[in-house]
């Protein structure tokens, strides 16, 4: 994982960060890439203790997937809430990027607990800007407008 780390961060733009799986090799080479100044991801996130190894070993993001533990009818939310209070007792500098996004209420639920930031499907993100009574508004204002534009005409 350091060798392919280290040859993708050689090759790719400056912003690209490192996905590393959340295993004990793989936080090993989080340290290492971290060493090195390259920004990594540890991923497949399932528990707080797993988040704060991650942070630890010196993650730039680590992340949780909300929508996988839904699945198993456990309560993913409960686990932003575990980790963003785990973060309150140590001096971490690595971030929360919730992930397995399934609808906008999981993004809604990950801002309010403090998450930094989240990956989503297209169609999640336009079910957030989404809302009847914005769409009844704009009809309201564009029939407002066609009876502006109509007398302007008469």
């Amino acid at each position: 994982m350091v060798e392919q780390g280290r040859a993708l961060k050689a090759e790719l733009p400056e912003n690209v960060i490192i996905k590393i799986p959340c295993t004990p090799e793989g936080l090993a080479a989080t340290k290492i890439l971290t060493a090195d100044g390259i920004k990594t991801n540890v991923t497949l996130i399932f528990s707080a203790s797993q988040a704060l190894m991650a942070a630890k070993a010196g993650a730039t993001y680590v992340s949780p997937f909300i929508g996988r533990i839904d699945d198993t009818g456990a309560d993913g939310m409960a686990l932003i809430a575990e980790i963003m209070a785990t973060w309150e007792n140590y001096d971490v500098s690595t971030k929360v990027l919730a992930a397995s996004i399934r609808h906008p209420t999981h993004v809604l639920a990950c801002m309010q607990l403090g998450a930094h930031t989240v990956t989503m499907p297209t169609k999640t993100f336009r079910q957030l800007m989404s809302h009847p009574l914005t769409d009844k508004g704009l009809a309201g204002f564009m029939k407002d407008w066609a009876e502006v534009e109509a007398a302007g005409n008469a």
